[in-house]
């Protein structure tokens, strides 16, 4: 398999067999690798990556790279696949494509209250490429990738691009603020007005505050879950 190239900014580094490229890459930015590390594992039947970023604003603000790691991959794949193919994220990370589960996205950092700037953070990616077996019916609310008229698209040319178009919208982000990326997730958010059930709490999903938080509504009022709530315990 071709090694992937990055643009400036970004660098690689490949993994092999069982180690998870988000594990590696909080292990990497512990010992203070340089921001925009991608650590990847282009296994056969997945695609597993993760990017370090370092953050020059608060915790509570830098978790908006989940939601544009989110856009960059669905911009990637949108350039990739065929045009029938369906792209949504859910606020908490899973990506659906054509509406089924289709993998998705993490996020951890560096130990900080939300108005501290952390020292890193890390946003992960796992996609499964093919399923577990030729019996692709067997659960229709998840998928993989190539079961959804994807085949053609490679993996390595698709973890190229999600670090692309991810980089592209990290430099809207700092050259005009989140509206923009606002506008976008929104777009290609899932669930918006439909009933959840997250971190022990039922309700409508409404939308977003300004940091990416979740509104859910319940019968007696409107509670906010912030983004940071998604945030893993560093490996």
């Amino acid at each position: 398999m071709t090694a992937p190239t990055f643009p400036p900014l970004l660098s690689g580094q490949a993994v092999e067999g069982a180690i998870d490229p988000f594990d590696k890459a909080q292990a990497q930015a512990l010992l203070g690798c340089d921001a925009g590390l991608v650590v990847h594992n282009l296994a056969h039947d997945t695609l597993r990556a993760a990017i370090v970023f370092a953050p020059e604003v608060p915790l509570e603000d830098a978790v908006a790279a989940l939601p544009i790691c989110g856009i960059g991959f669905q911009n990637a794949l949108g350039a990739l696949a065929p045009p029938e193919v369906a792209v949504h994220l859910d606020w908490s990370g899973p990506i659906r494509v054509n509406g089924a589960l289709c993998g998705g996205l993490r996020m951890a950092a560096a130990t900080a209250a939300p108005s501290e700037q952390p020292d890193w953070l890390v946003v992960g990616l796992s996609l499964p490429l093919w399923p577990p077996s030729e019996d692709t019916g067997h659960d229709p609310t998840r998928t993989a990738l190539y079961a959804e008229g994807c085949a053609d698209v490679d993996a390595t040319a698709l973890l190229e691009s999600w670090a692309r178009h991810t980089l592209v919208w990290l430099n809207r982000w700092t050259d005009e603020g989140l509206a923009p990326v606002h506008k976008e997730w929104r777009g290609l958010a899932h669930g918006v007005g439909e009933e959840v059930a997250l971190f022990g709490h039922k309700g409508t999903f409404l939308g977003i505050d300004e940091r990416f938080g979740m509104l859910l509504r319940d019968a007696d009022d409107t509670r906010l879950i912030p983004l940071t709530r998604l945030l893993e315990t560093s490996a």
